[in-house]
């Protein structure tokens, strides 16, 4: 079966040639070819496996030819770690999100679905960057779409201001209607254009009333067996930030982003490889 680092390669390999258009390219070409970009994307997999920083990954890797030859390369053709760097923010955005959708693929969906927003901490890497672009958040808010059966994500969204939840809701939603069948979430998303908003795409909403007089509360008690299961959102996130780091390292927002697409793609790859070991 061979180990979950070798499992994780390959899996994370097979998603990324899928992730880019067309047919996987041939993983380097000499001159100006470069890398493809289905080995960028799985090199960048590792390194949110790994938790190591460019330049470890490369040392890393330089020491381990079984796993860089199931990346298609030879330890003399290993990108220098600032080519990997740069060429993160090179490709463009659907790449990484179609990582994510290929890696929630590897799960068997539930009927419920829970949403969940928390903050990652977006100024640890470099105060001085910081401070020189003026954020305006220390905080990214990050809001997590997940299957509450398997615990894999959906999807995620990622705003460097505060936008309601309800308007990120219908953003995410609109991606995923396909695999949303009941969708369970706290008060921070009761709306009636909402509820409305699902029950038209016939998704069924299990929002928390406000609670402003006996009739709020009674329909709350009416929806807690369902309700209860939105815990599954909260703890996609706890075991996101104790397994991958509650810090983005990134120094622009679009590469947090990038960072944080990552992040959930490479929980997704770990919790199917473990299931398919066991």
């Amino acid at each position: 079966m061979g180990s979950k680092l070798s499992r994780f390669t390959s899996t994370c390999v097979t998603l990324a040639q899928k992730a880019v258009a067309g047919p996987p390219a041939p993983a380097v070409k000499r001159g100006d070819g470069g890398y493809a970009d289905w080995v960028i994307i799985a090199l960048h997999g590792l390194k949110e496996h790994l938790g190591h920083t460019y330049r470890q990954l490369l040392d890393v890797l330089s020491e381990m030819p079984r796993i860089v030859r199931r990346l298609g390369l030879s330890i003399q053709t290993l990108p220098h770690f600032t080519t990997l760097c740069h060429a993160k923010e090179r490709l463009y955005m659907p790449n990484w999100r179609r990582l994510l959708d290929h890696s929630a693929q590897l799960h068997d969906l539930g009927e419920i679905q829970a949403i969940d927003a928390s903050g990652f901490d977006r100024i640890a890497a470099s105060r001085k960057y910081a401070n020189r672009t003026n954020y305006t958040f220390k905080a990214l808010k990050t809001t997590v779409l997940v299957d509450c059966s398997s615990g894999t994500i959906l999807d995620v969204h990622s705003s460097t201001k505060r936008p309601h939840d309800t308007r990120i809701a219908r953003q995410l939603l609109s991606r995923n209607f396909d695999r949303v069948n009941v969708l369970t979430a706290d008060k921070g998303y009761d709306s009636t254009p909402l509820r409305w908003f699902l029950q038209a795409h016939d998704v069924e909403p299990v929002i928390k009333f406000r609670e402003h007089g006996t009739i709020d509360y009674a329909r709350n008690r009416l929806q807690d067996d369902v309700y209860s299961k939105r815990t599954a959102a909260e703890t996609a996130f706890r075991v996101l930030k104790q397994r991958f780091g509650d810090r983005l390292h990134a120094r622009t927002w679009y590469a947090q982003f990038r960072e944080l697409v990552l992040k959930t793609a490479a929980k997704n790859i770990d919790n199917g490889i473990g299931s398919s070991h066991r």
